[in-house]
This record gives structure tokens, C-alpha cells and sequence, in this order.
């Protein structure tokens, strides 16, 4: 699989990660409930160490983790999971993390059909899914705010939704639905707003074209800062759009039946992503050098991404309660704001955190 590059040849990860959102959350109903499973081509190359538990007392067999995207440092902390043997010292004899990728498969597709045991998505595409009879429940939620932003040049700041009147915001149509959520769920009054279609590369900002560009914030901004570039950016978490991403997805009996076993897989994961939080360039380095190797990654532009992204990983809440907990106030916001975006779907539907309340209180030294 071929990632999509900038003029530079930099690996451009987000030019097509909205269209294959779209498309997954499209495709969802259709698949998951027993059509034809799609011929997926994303990365499937696993990473194995020593095959015994630390403990001796397990044997869960081999791990299967789809990821969202290609191997880009959105994953640091399963790669530093799978590198340090956190997951066979917790009972699993090997990783092996799938790739996703615009002509992949849906996520929540390889879980129904236990391509894979876990999926990571997005609680819209994995609603979606649920609302059409997909038997599936999020465990966790890594990023505890929403990546897309409005990325504007510092020397005129986009600093608060109002501040989009008046102005051409650059959207790509794979992000209209996303959008027109938005413009619902903040109460803006479009017609206020030019709202200028675009591609993928932000050069349209950096030449005055438009004066705001939809994008996530650990991707674009990045990539234009590291040429040079002084820009600003607003996260949709933080006005109005509050929605949690980059979702643990598996299946209800899973839940039901290997409990243990979910829980082996969050207390690698915990761990690999509290290394990943302490030293960003640590998954860097593994995303740009072995895990993505060959995607054109550099990992000057990944550890940037690292940094980021642990903003949306660290909160209060998260640094009270534990890494993926999302809080009962959290969900009904979440709730709420997928209503916006055409998902009608209950908190009990959607989310199974018990989970990771029984890691917690097992292990409190893990928060």
C-alpha cells in the first residue's frame, strides 16, 4: 500500500485518512452484516518476541490489532508495546498489527469477521456500524479529544468559531459531513462562512487563497511548520464538537467470554503508551524507521506528530482516572454530538468501560 505524498515527498498520512473514514462509515452497514468481506491491502506485517508469558500462567495465542491508518505514529504506543514485549508478558505469544489504509477494509469489519481481535476507529464509524446490527462496544478511548481543527495562518488566528465569519475556510469533500456536524453543533450560521472546496494540501492557506483549513491538528500543521511556515489552530474538541477518537472497537463476545484476555491486551497497551507519552520520539523513531518504514515518514515530522498528539491523550480527567477512560459527563457529550452527525445511538449501546475500571483497580499503579 502507497501513502500520498507532498511536493517534498514527505509522507502526507492525512490526504486520503478522511476519505477512508468516509468510506468505512458508508461501507460499514452493508459488510458487517454478512456481505461479501472486502479484499483488504493494508500492512500486515507482524512483530513477534519471546512466545511465554512473564508469568507462565497464560497462553492468549497471537494477537490481531487493526490500526486506523497506515503505520504512522498515531500507533507509537502499540508499536513501543510490541517492541518492549509488554504484550507477551502479559500471555500473548505475538503481535501482529494490520495496517489500514484507503483501500482497506472497515476496522469495525475485520473485528465482526475476527480478522481482528481489536480494532482501533472512531465512535461515529463504530455507532454507525452498531445502529446497523453490528455486534460490537468500545473498551477505551486513546485520544480523549477529537484531532480535526481549523488550521489558519498565526499572522490571522482562527481562534474561536466566530472568528470563521467573514472568511474562506478550505473543506475537502470527504469532510463535508464532519462540517455541516460542526456548523449544528456550534449553532454557526453558514451563510456567514465561505466555505471553499479543496484537496488535501494546505498550500491554498500559506498562499492567502482561503484563511482557514479543516485538518487534523497533529498532521498538516506539522507539515507546514517544518517548512517554515507560523500557524494557529482550533480544535473542534474544545468549541463545541467535543468527541473522543482513535477507539478500542471489539466484539460483545469478546467481551463476554475473554475478559482476561482484553484485559491483558489494555494493560500492554496502557504501558506502551504511558512509555510513548514520556519520551515522544521513542515511537517516533519505530513509525518512521521500522514499523513505517518505507511510507517516506521522517521522524523530525513524526515526533512533532508525538507530541501533539499527546494533548489529546493527557487530561485531568485521564491523569486521575487512567490512560483511555473516558468519563460518564465525557459520554453524554459524545452522545450528543453524534446526533449532530446522524448517529442515533445510547451510551450503553456505544461504551463497555468496565473493563478497564477492573485493570485499574487491579493494578492502581498502572494510572
Amino acid at each position: 500500500m502507497t501513502s500520498s505524498t507532498n511536493n517534498d515527498g514527505r509522507a502526507f498520512a492525512a490526504t486520503d485518512r478522511r476519505l477512508f473514514l468516509k468510506r468505512g462509515l458508508q461501507l460499514g452497514g452493508a459488510v458487517l452484516l454478512g456481505g461479501p468481506l472486502l479484499a483488504a491491502c493494508g500492512d500486515s506485517d507482524s512483530s513477534s518476541s519471546a512466545s511465554s508469558s512473564a508469568s507462565g500462567s497464560k497462553n492468549f495465542g497471537e494477537l490481531t490489532l487493526r490500526l486506523s491508518w497506515i503505520k504512522n505514529v498515531e500507533f507509537a504506543g502499540s508499536y513501543i508495546a510490541d517492541s518492549k514485549g509488554y504484550y507477551t508478558a502479559e500471555g500473548f505469544s505475538k503481535a501482529t498489527l494490520i495496517g489500514g489504509g484507503p483501500t482497506a477494509t472497515p476496522m469495525e469489519t475485520d473485528v465482526v469477521t475476527k480478522k481482528a481481535l481489536v480494532a482501533i476507529s472512531g465512535p461515529d464509524i463504530t455507532g454507525a456500524a452498531i445502529a446497523k446490527g453490528a455486534p460490537l462496544k468500545i473498551i477505551g478511548a486513546q485520544y480523549q479529544k477529537n484531532p480535526f481543527c481549523i488550521m489558519s495562518m498565526t499572522k490571522d488566528p482562527i481562534t474561536k468559531p466566530e472568528d470563521m465569519y467573514g472568511k474562506k475556510i478550505g473543506v475537502q469533500a470527504s469532510n463535508e459531513s464532519i462540517w455541516a456536524a460542526y456548523m449544528k453543533a456550534t449553532g454557526l450560521d453558514a451563510s456567514k462562512i465561505t466555505k471553499v472546496p479543496v484537496q488535501f494540501d494546505p498550500l491554498p492557506l500559506t498562499q492567502g487563497t482561503v484563511d482557514g483549513w479543516f485538518s487534523f491538528v497533529t498532521n498538516e500543521p506539522n507539515t507546514l511548520r517544518l517548512k517554515g511556515f507560523k500557524v494557529s489552530t482550533m480544535l473542534l474538541a474544545d468549541t463545541g464538537y467535543p468527541l473522543v477518537s482513535e477507539t478500542y472497537c471489539v466484539r460483545q463476545d469478546t467481551i463476554d467470554k475473554q475478559r482476561d484476555l482484553l484485559k491483558a491486551f489494555l494493560r500492554a497497551e496502557i504501558k506502551g503508551w504511558k512509555a510513548s507519552i514520556a519520551a515522544p520520539a521513542l515511537g517516533a523513531r519505530l513509525a518512521a524507521e521500522t514499523y513505517g518504514k518505507g511510507l517516506g515518514l521522517t521522524t523530525a515530522e513524526q515526533t512533532l506528530e508525538s507530541k501533539d498528539q499527546n494533548d489529546l491523550l493527557v487530561t485531568a480527567d485521564t491523569k486521575k482516572n487512567g490512560l483511555f477512560t473516558v468519563t460518564q459527563t465525557l459520554i453524554e457529550e459524545n452522545i450528543k454530538t453524534l446526533k449532530y452527525g446522524g448517529v442515533e445511538m445510547t451510551a450503553a449501546k456505544l461504551f463497555d468501560l468496565s473493563l478497564l475500571d477492573e485493570v485499574y483497580k487491579e493494578d492502581p499503579s498502572l494510572i
